[in-house]
């Protein structure tokens, strides 16, 4: 029997990167996937066609994270299409980087928004669901910059932080449900995003890295696998570190 068989998983922030190697992944292990990205465009829906493949029940849902009325909608349209959620995992996010000095209100509350409050706004909308059915896993993407911090991510830094304190408080609010929640730190994982950087800064961060080598969004999705699955039947209120040893 595969891992999620007979379960929904809701994913934020995922047709493309970490989020989609995630809802892949579990399609892949039996799971229904509902995927949330801020518009369904031509490579959301391309996302949605290789979900599909999997056999499984799959419908991506364009939506802002960061808007507290509009995450509650789509949460409703999630349990009227697929009758209830079993793993929620909070991927949306986003990066202004820049120094503090520098830095403009808008670039702080927009990271704030997006990365952060959007797991608030999701978390919100899926624990009475879960409250009903008396389990549920909830996963926050968060990042070694959320434990370390990092210079000239003030603003990232912070939300990834919030996103450890809000998984460790929920797991002690709802943990007599029967509702896990955990946290993920990736650290330099190898996306869009990053392949962007120069191979110099790349190589560089690869020095920094116990394993010599960045991460994959692979190596992520087969974390949150774990922490979704019955396999972490007995882990809650966790940080799991995928970084290659990053932070020891």
């Amino acid at each position: 029997m595969k891992l999620l068989e007979g379960k929904t998983a809701l994913v934020t922030g995922a047709a493309r990167g970490i989020g989609k190697a995630i809802a892949l992944k579990f399609a892949s292990e039996g799971a229904n996937v509902a995927f949330t990205d801020l518009v369904i465009d031509d490579n959301a829906k391309e996302t949605e066609k290789e979900i599909a493949s999997f056999g499984t029940k799959v419908k991506g849902y364009a939506s802002n994270a960061a808007n507290f009325d509009d995450t509650k909608n789509v949460v409703d349209e999630v349990v009227k299409d697929f009758g209830k959620i079993d793993i929620l995992v909070n991927n949306a996010g986003i990066t202004r980087d820049g120094l503090m000095m520098r830095m403009t209100e808008q670039q702080w509350d927009m990271v704030i928004n997006v990365n952060l409050k959007s797991a608030f706004n999701f978390i919100h909308a899926v624990t009475p669901v879960m409250m009903r059915q008396k389990s549920g896993s909830i996963i926050n993407m968060s990042s070694v910059v959320g434990v370390s911090g990092n210079a000239g991510q003030a603003n990232y830094s912070a939300s990834k932080a919030g996103m450890i304190g809000l998984a460790k408080s929920m797991a002690k609010e709802v943990g007599s449900r029967g509702i896990r929640v955990n946290a993920i730190a990736p650290g330099f994982i190898i996306t869009e995003m990053t392949a962007q950087l120069s191979e110099e800064v790349r190589n560089e961060w690869a020095k920094q890295i116990p394993l010599r080598r960045g991460g994959t969004p692979d190596d992520v999705a087969n974390a949150t696998l774990f922490l979704a699955s019955d396999l972490s039947s007995y882990v809650s209120g966790q940080v799991i570190h995928v970084c290659g040893g990053m932070n020891t």
